[in-house]
């Protein structure tokens, strides 16, 4: 990890907003290389959606995305095209083609973008599997494998084109303990085997923290809290208190903002 070098990803007051509905206000962070960055907050408080103007997918109304020193919003179709080819991601929901076998499903994108023999991708594939212990499921149709081998399978293949960042999104949502500790290990080490830079984007605190280097929290479409991810469990800051204990008080409120529910039943005026 080389935190004293310039950032390979750089968000500056970045804002977003579907029509009326404001999501990011003003998000600012800084990501280095080498690092496991998770990006922690409740449901709906704009992690996946940060994630789309990292990516392209959408752009921001203000600020900007810079990735390996290229603003993401700025890029033409090509540039866009090229850098995310640099890029990995494991979606919220494995995102795998039903209709291909697990080998082809890592072939795909081997093929797509590059000229490699067909006997050098058998050989990435292969490799790419028996990194996340799969090799012999190669044959397999996504219909067939378990949740936790889905997810495992989606892993391989975000890194087959060994890229210099992968984006997680909720990757531990929905796994037993078993499998859910075996796709956190499978992020570090490959993390540290490939030398990659990862951002795990997830509500899961305990084994998100374990596996990251630093985390940033995010509330109301602003980071509240942020810093190395041992310390978190210590942290007095009262957000990042709540979230990582689990508690009902404090300032992340259970109930969306609304009218008063008497007035709303006509009982009162």
């Amino acid at each position: 990890m080389t935190s004293e070098s310039a950032p390979l990803i750089e968000i500056k007051d970045l804002h977003f907003a579907y029509g009326h509905h404001h999501v990011l206000k003003g998000i600012n962070l800084s990501i280095h290389r080498g690092q496991i960055v998770a990006l922690l907050g409740v449901s709906g408080c704009g992690k996946s959606t940060l994630l789309r103007v990292m990516t392209g997918q959408e752009r921001p109304r203000k600020g900007s995305v810079r990735i390996d020193g290229q603003v993401v919003h700025e890029l033409d179709n090509e540039g866009l095209y090229a850098l995310r080819r640099k890029m990995g991601m494991m979606f919220q929901v494995s995102g795998l083609f039903t209709d291909l076998s697990v080998y082809d499903n890592l072939a795909f994108p081997l093929r797509e973008h590059t000229d490699l023999p067909e006997e050098m991708i058998r050989d990435l594939v292969m490799m790419k599997l028996h990194a996340v212990g799969l090799r012999g499921a190669h044959g397999l149709m996504p219909a067939e494998l378990s949740g936790g081998m889905e997810r495992r399978v989606a892993l391989a293949r975000a890194t087959v084109l060994d890229p210099m960042l992968i984006m997680y999104d909720e990757p531990f949502a929905g796994l037993d303990p078993i499998s859910l500790n075996v796709i956190a290990n499978k992020i570090r080490n490959l993390n540290d085997a490939l030398g990659i830079t990862s951002i795990v984007v997830t509500y899961d605190v305990s084994e998100s923290l374990k596996v990251a280097d630093y985390a940033y929290f995010i509330d109301g479409g602003v980071v509240v809290a942020a810093g190395p991810a041992k310390a978190m469990p210590e942290s007095t800051d009262p957000f990042v208190h709540q979230f990582i204990h689990a508690e009902e008080d404090g300032p992340v409120a259970f109930h969306m903002r609304a009218h008063p529910f008497a007035l709303e039943l006509g009982l009162q005026r």
